[in-house]
C-alpha cells in the first residue's frame, strides 16, 4: 500500500487555513494540524495576566474545533521566542531608523516557511501547507535542474507579494492548496464542509499589535516616546514640529497635525536628525529606488551589471508597474520605473514580476523623488 503524503497545515483559526485543511483532504493527504503560538498574550508573562484581546488564545480553540470537525490531529507549536526575536524586534528597529516595516512578509520568511517548515521535517511530515492564495509550480528546463516558481493569483486576494522571499527548499516542501480559488469560494467550501468558522471574519490588523494602534505598542515595548522633531523642506527649512517620526510613513498627507495652507506630503524620514521631510504635491511620488536583502525565485542571482526588465510591485495592493532592474554590487538593486509611483516607502517589500510568475524581491531601502 502506498503511504499517504504526510502534511503539516498551519491552522490561524480562520476560514482560509481551515478550507485548505478540507482541500488536502479531499486530494488524499494525510493532513494534520497546528497552531502556531505567537503571542504573549496567551498566557501569563512578566507576572501579570495578559488580555486575551485580539483572539490569540480563540483563535486556538477555533482551530482545534475545526480539526475535530474534520477529525484531523491538532497540535501547538510554542514560537513565541523565534517571534519576539525575528518579527516584533524587526518591527520595532524598523520604526526607530525611519522606515515602515512588514511584519507578515519576515514572518513567513522566518516563521512560517521557516520555523514551522523545520519542525515539520524533523517530525516526518512531507510538506507544510497554508491558506495562503499563491500558487507553488515546479518548471522544468532543458539546460539543467527544474526550479520551484511561484505564481499570483489573478484575483484581489493574491498574496504572492508576501510570499516573495522564499528559498527554492521551502517552495519544494510546501502546498498551497487555495490556489485559483476566489475568498467567495473558499467561505462556500467552508460552509458546505460544515466547518464552524465559515463565517468567521477576516482579521485586517498587525497579528501582535492591539487594535492595530501600533504607535502605543511601540511606546508600551519600548517604555518611552519617539522624540518630538521638526518638519522640513528637502533643503532644511523648519516648517513645523511632529510627534515623533514613529507616526509618519512616505507619502501620508493627513495627521500631520500641523496646517500648512495646501497639502504636504512625507517624502522622507531621517531618524539621525530626527526630522520629517515634507514636500507639496507631487513630491509624494518617485521614479526610482535602491532595494537590498534581495530573493531571487525563477532563477539564481543575475551578476552585477545585468538589468532585467519586467513589473514591479511596491505594496500589497500596488498594481504592478513596468520598470528596468539595475543589479549592483552586494546584492543590493536598483529600480527604475517607466512612470513615478506613488509612496514607495522604505522598510516595504518590492517584488517583481513576469506576468503571473513572481521572479523574487527584496527590501526598498531608499527612493528617489521625481523632478
Amino acid at each position: 500500500m502506498t503511504r499517504k503524503q504526510k502534511v503539516l497545515l498551519g491552522m490561524s483559526g480562520g476560514v482560509d487555513s481551515s478550507a485548505a485543511a478540507f482541500l488536502l483532504q479531499e486530494q488524499g493527504y494525510a493532513v494534520e494540524g497546528i497552531t502556531l503560538r505567537l503571542r504573549m498574550d496567551d498566557t501569563r508573562s512578566a507576572g501579570r495576566e495578559q488580555p486575551e484581546a485580539h483572539g490569540a488564545s480563540g483563535d486556538i480553540r477555533d482551530a482545534a474545533l475545526v480539526a475535530e470537525t474534520l477529525g484531523i490531529p491538532h497540535s501547538v507549536l510554542d514560537l513565541r521566542e523565534e517571534f519576539q526575536n525575528r518579527v516584533i524586534s524587526n518591527f520595532v528597529q524598523e520604526y526607530a531608523r525611519g522606515r515602515t516595516p512588514n511584519p507578515c512578509a519576515v514572518c513567513n520568511r522566518f516563521i512560517k516557511f521557516g520555523a514551522m517548515l523545520e519542525y515539520a521535517l524533523s517530525h516526518g511530515f512531507d510538506y507544510i501547507a497554508t491558506g495562503h492564495y499563491a500558487n507553488i509550480i515546479r518548471q522544468e528546463t532543458e539546460k539543467g535542474p527544474g526550479r520551484w516558481l511561484l505564481k499570483s493569483v489573478p484575483s484581489q486576494k493574491d498574496q504572492s507579494y508576501m510570499l516573495y522571499s522564499l528559498s527554492q527548499k521551502q517552495l519544494s516542501h510546501t502546498l498551497l492548496p487555495l490556489a485559483g480559488y476566489t475568498k467567495e469560494e473558499i467561505r462556500s467550501i467552508a460552509e458546505s464542509a460544515g466547518l464552524p468558522v465559515a463565517k468567521k471574519p477576516d482579521s485586517q490588523e498587525i497579528c501582535f499589535v492591539p487594535d492595530n494602534d501600533y504607535i502605543r505598542f511601540l511606546e508600551e515595548y519600548t517604555g518611552s516616546k519617539a522624540p518630538e522633531g521638526d518638519f522640513v523642506t528637502k533643503e532644511g527649512t523648519v516648517l513645523g514640529r511632529h510627534k515623533g517620526i514613529t507616526r509618519y510613513t512616505i507619502g501620508q498627507r493627513k495627521g500631520l497635525g500641523v496646517a500648512f495652507g495646501k497639502p504636504m506630503y512625507v517624502t522622507s524620514i531621517l531618524p539621525e536628525k530626527n526630522q520629517v521631510v515634507l514636500g507639496p504635491e507631487g513630491s509624494q511620488y518617485a521614479d526610482s529606488l535602491t532595494a537590498s536583502d534581495v530573493n531571487w525565485i525563477a532563477f539564481e542571482p543575475p551578476a552585477p551589471g545585468e538589468t532585467i526588465a519586467c513589473e514591479a510591485r511596491i505594496r500589497y495592493h500596488a498594481t504592478p508597474a513596468p520598470c528596468s532592474v539595475h543589479i549592483l554590487e552586494g546584492g543590493r538593486l536598483y529600480v527604475k520605473f517607466s512612470s513615478p509611483q506613488r509612496s514607495v516607502t522604505p522598510g516595504q517589500a518590492v517584488v517583481f514580476y513576469d506576468g503571473d510568475l513572481v521572479l523574487g524581491g527584496g527590501t526598498i531601502s531608499r527612493n528617489t523623488i521625481a523632478e
